[in-house]
Order: structure tokens, then C-alpha cells, then sequence
């Protein structure tokens, strides 16, 4: 059954017209999704060993969740494994709870994505603030570039939870003692990748590179740090590695495993769609997608998985109409595992530490980062703090310090927007001058008070204090026709102003209360008391009115009294 004619949780399932795309051109994604297995291979390998859980563990999620996440995901061009800014996350994870927490971290987040997938919390994503992506997205290079120094000189980085630390380490370490082959095997594969495309650009550098520095170190014998011994079978899945005794304390590290999982997943989907003209993603299901592919990874000993942008591009570019070519690149990566582990082993560490530091050049996008630091103060502010929060601790921590910044700073704009002023009544001729008329209205001791804008939290402590300046008059009109809307704190200090100013002996007033913002008022207990005392009016003009008979009248009521 299509998944138009489904409903609920079940649209979200695959059906058999997610394939009707690989059955009209089945050449061009197989020969896809041999190009980008060919470019994902360096960066699987690269990642797993920056996770902390080596080589193998790359390979194993890029297989396990490369493969389901095609099967499952809600985009028909998504390539998912092991990206770089997930071994930023997960560094401080293997330092505090070793191999097995990463192995429950990735369990409990892809249990987390599938829970939001039903939620329909997908199309969240669009709201994240640009300055927020383009912040996280170059401090996440910067972060991988730094985890690569210690194996671009060829020396320990110590055990250290942030990155910046172990680079220090590793640069110490060199400067007493400086060992070249290192340095020379990963600037070389940077530089290739960097330098190599602009020649020959249907050629994958990272792999060239890389086959180019271990045919180097084997014939030189250079002394230089491998891969190692990898297995020459896929693991069988295992539940081994669970402590649920250590869920509790791994819990906030699931939760932004399964955000960033979730987050880049989706930002990677979009990035596809804007590539094509015929292609749309699903986010809800992208979501269950990489539930499901994190719930399956650690099984196999994988780490968490997601979307990767730049693997997707290469599939896009390569011609991928279907989800047949990302099943390719798994299958290819398990025919390596299976055949060709000895020759990957033989792999140096620094080759792949050029492979990222290469990559990590291409994650930024100067220009615009350049456009968003001269657009705004607060787009700038909001990239700097994030970009340095994701430096200096780590990425889930930045974006929830770049998103606090950002809605501190529109809350400061929308508070800076919204205001009072004393107005005249009723509409004046083009080009009059109100002065006349403020002044006539304030010698009989009446003040027409307009609020502006939004009357929430950020806005009411400033209606506070407008409106215990008021002085000197019996009738203060609060005309609220032009207030969009009102929460639980300004609907408070609404009633605390109004208090106030009865204190003083001033009778206040309602006009123009929005039927939105009455009800609000009116749950909350504000306007019932004026209602019943004849105090709310539908208009600025019958208050007016209303005001100036009660001053004129013979039995008004002594001040600080509202009339009968």
C-alpha cells in the first residue's frame, strides 16, 4: 500500500515505491554507490579511529547503519555513517565511561530518534537559527582538525577530555622530540585531496592519497603508527556491552547524541533536496531511519551514525536517483571488511589524519560565515559564542548555548519593538498635530495610555515601570487594540499596574481588547474585576467618553473609587 493512503505511525514505514526509482536506472546508482564507498572508506576508517573505538568500529557503522538508514530513512539520496562532528560528541563519552558507555550511547539514541520520529518532531529543524549551524558547523572543523595532531606528528596525545588540550600535548610532545615521517605523510595526503580535484575532479583523492602514503610506508619502512590487525568478519550482534545500572548517568550524553544524530541528519537531507529538482525528504521518517540504524550499530560494535553531508553530496554528484545506490556503498564497505581487512590494516594512522584535516578545510564555508559576521550584531554574536563553545567544551553544549543567545537576543528585539506611549483618541486629519488634543485631555486630568506589541515576559517589567510613571491624573485609558498577545507574566504585571495606579486614586480603564488577549485576561482573573465594574470598553473612544462623564458627574466617587 503507498504511503499516501496510510495514515499514522504506518506512514512512516517503507513501502515498495521507495524502489520504483532503482528500478528505471539501476546502473547509475550502483555505479554511485561504488564512488562514494570509495570515498567513504578513508573517512569510516578516519572516524572510528577518532572515536576512540578504532578503525573496525567506523567500518561496522558505516556497513550496519549505512544500510539501514537507506532501507529506513525518508531521503532517497542520504548516505549515513560515521561523520566527524559525532566523534566530537563522543570523545568525552569514551574518556568518562570507556568503549561500552559509546556502545549504550549510540543504543539509547537511536531508541530516542524513533520515539521523536512518531512524535512528528522532524520539521523542528527549520527553525534552528543559521548562525547557530554555520557556528557549530566550523567549530566542529576546528575540533576535528585538533583531534588530528597528535597523529599528523606522529606523537601521544595524552588522555585528555577536551581536544585542544591533547593537541597542546601532542605539539609539546613534538617540539621536544620531532619525528618528520608523520608530518610529511599527512600534509601530503591533505594537499593531494586539496590540490588533486581541481585537475582531475571524477578522481577520489582521499583514497588515492591514501593508497599512495601506505605503499610509501611499506617500501620505505617508515616507522609511523598503523591501523592494525581488523576483523576479518562482521561481529556477530551482541546485547553484552549494556549496563543498565550506567544508563542514568548516560542518558544526557544519549540525548545529544540522538540531537546532533537527528540534527545533521536532517540539515544533510535538505542539502540533498537543494541538489535535485525532484527530490523531497521526509524528516519524520529520516528520523525513524536513524533510530533504527543507531538501535542496530552498537550490536555490531559501531558507533553512532548520521547522516553525512558530504558523502550525500558525492552521491548526488555521482548521479544516485534511488536509495539502491546508499545500499551499494554498504554493501562495497562489507565486501572490504570481509576481504580486504589485512590491506586496510596496513593503512598509517597520519594518512587518515590528513584525510580529516583535509576535510575539515572543505566543512567551512568562508563566505558565508563572512555574510553572517557582517550582517547582524546578534547573528555575529550568535556565531562566535557557538563556534567558541564548541571549541573550547563541546558541540551539544554550544548549540544550546548558541540557541539560548539567539532567542535572548530576539526576545531583547522584540522587547526593544514592543512599548507605550500617551496617544490621542479617535483619528485626526492628514498632517494635524495631536499636541493640541494630548493637552486637552491631560488638563482634565486624563491620560490615554497605548501599549504596543506583544505583552509577555520579556516585555512587562517595561509596562511596569511606564505606567507608575503616570502622575497627576483621576483617568488612565489603557488602550490595548494594538497588544498581538499576552502570557501568564504580562497578564500579572498588567494587574499589578493597574492596582497601582487605583492606589493612587486613578481610575484605569480597558479599551480594545483583542478576543484572544480578553480570554487570556480573563482566565487569568485580570479584567473579570473591571468587567464587573463597568471598566472595560470596546473601543478608545466610548472610554474617552466614559472618563469625561464620570469627572463632569456630580456623584463621582471620591478618589481611589471606581463608580457604580
Amino acid at each position: 500500500m503507498d504511503r499516501a493512503r496510510r495514515t499514522g505511525p504506518w506512514a512512516l514505514l517503507p513501502t515498495h515505491a521507495d524502489w520504483r526509482a532503482a528500478h528505471a536506472h539501476p546502473r547509475r546508482d550502483l555505479v554511485a554507490g561504488l564512488t562514494v564507498a570509495v570515498v567513504a572508506l578513508p573517512l569510516a576508517l578516519a572516524f572510528g579511529v577518532s572515536s576512540g573505538l578504532g578503525a573496525q568500529a567506523g567500518l561496522v557503522t558505516a556497513v550496519v547503519a549505512g544500510a539501514l538508514a537507506a532501507v529506513f530513512g525518508g531521503s532517497n539520496l542520504q548516505v549515513s555513517g560515521p561523520t566527524g562532528a559525532m566523534t566530537v560528541v563522543l570523545i568525552p563519552v569514551v574518556h568518562r565511561f570507556g568503549a561500552h558507555g559509546v556502545l549504550t550511547v549510540g543504543l539509547l539514541a537511536g531508541a530516542i530518534l524513533v520515539v521523536l520520529a512518531f512524535a512528528r518532531v522532524g520539521g523542528l529543524v527549520r527553525l534552528l537559527p543559521m548562525p547557530v549551524i554555520e557556528g557549530f558547523t566550523a567549530g566542529s572543523a576546528v575540533v576535528i582538525a585538533l583531534q588530528q595532531v597528535p597523529a599528523a606528528l606522529g606523537v601521544d596525545g595524552g588522555q585528555h577530555e577536551h581536544v585542544w588540550a591533547a593537541a597542546a600535548t601532542a605539539v609539546a610532545g613534538f617540539v621536544s622530540a620531532p619525528t618528520w615521517p608523520a608530518v610529511a605523510l599527512a600534509v601530503g595526503v591533505a594537499a593531494l585531496m586539496l590540490l588533486g580535484p581541481r585537475l582531475l575532479p571524477a578522481l577520489p583523492f582521499s583514497l588515492v592519497g591514501v593508497v599512495l602514503a601506505t605503499l610509501v610506508v611499506a617500501v620505505a619502512g617508515l616507522d609511523v603508527t598503523l591501523i592494525g590487525a581488523l576483523p576479518t568478519e562482521l561481529p556477530a550482534p551482541s546485547l553484552a556491552f549494556l549496563d543498565l545500572a550506567a544508563v542514568p548517568s548516560l542518558l544526557p550524553s544519549a540525548v545529544a547524541v540522538a540531537a546532533l544524530a537527528g540534527l545533521e541528519s536532517l540539515l544533510s537531507a535538505t542539502v540533498a533536496d537543494g541538489m535535485t529538482v525532484d527530490q523531497r525528504h521526509d524528516p519524520d521518517r529520516e528520523l525513524l531511519g536513524q533510530g533504527i540504524a543507531n538501535l542496530a550499530a552498537p550490536l555490531f560494535g559501531g558507533v553512532a551514525a548520521t547522516g553525512a553531508i558530504a558523502r550525500t553530496a558525492v552521491n548526488v554528484r555521482s548521479g544516485a536517483r534511488s536509495r539502491l545506490a546508499a545500499l551499494t556503498h554498504a554493501v562495497v564497505l562489507a565486501v572490504i571488511v570481509l576481504g580486504l581487512s589485512g590491506i586496510v590494516g596496513r593503512i598509517p594512522l597520519a594518512a587518515l589524519a590528513g584525510v580529516l584535516l583535509a576535510t575539515t578545510v572543505r566543512m567551512v564555508e568562508v563566505g558565508s560565515l563572512r555574510a553572517l559576521l557582517r550582517s547582524t550584531r546578534r547573528d555575529a554574536a550568535v556565531l562566535v559564542v557557538t563556534f567558541a563553545v564548541t571549541v573550547a567544551i563541546d558541540l551539544v553544549t554550544a548549540v544550546i548555548v548558541g540557541l539560548a543567545v539567539a532567542v535572548l537576543l530576539a526576545l531583547h528585539r522584540v522587547a526593544g519593538t514592543a512599548g507605550g506611549e500617551q496617544v490621542p483618541v479617535g483619528p485626526a486629519p492628514d498632517g494635524a498635530d495631536h499636541t493640541d488634543e494630548e493637552r486637552a485631555l491631560f488638563a482634565e486630568h486624563i491620560v490615554a495610555y497605548r501599549f504596543d506589541g506583544p505583552l509577555f515576559f520579556a516585555t512587562a517589567h517595561r509596562l511596569l515601570l511606564e505606567t507608575s510613571e503616570i502622575a497627576d491624573v483621576r483617568v488612565v485609558v489603557l488602550r490595548m487594540s494594538r497588544v498581538s498577545s499576552i502570557d501568564a507574566t504580562g497578564a500579572q504585571v498588567l494587574d499589578d499596574a493597574i492596582r497601582r495606579l487605583e492606589r493612587r486614586g486613578t481610575l484605569v480603564l480597558l479599551s480594545g481588547l483583542r478576543p484572544e488577549c480578553d480570554r487570556a485576561l480573563e482566565a487569568l482573573g485580570v479584567v473579570g474585576r473591571l468587567r464587573r465594574q463597568g471598566a472595560v470598553f470596546p473601543d478608545s473612544v466610548s472610554a474617552i467618553e466614559y472618563a469625561r462623564a464620570y469627572l463632569a458627574s456630580d456623584a463621582a466617587s471620591p478618589a481611589g473609587l471606581t463608580p457604580a
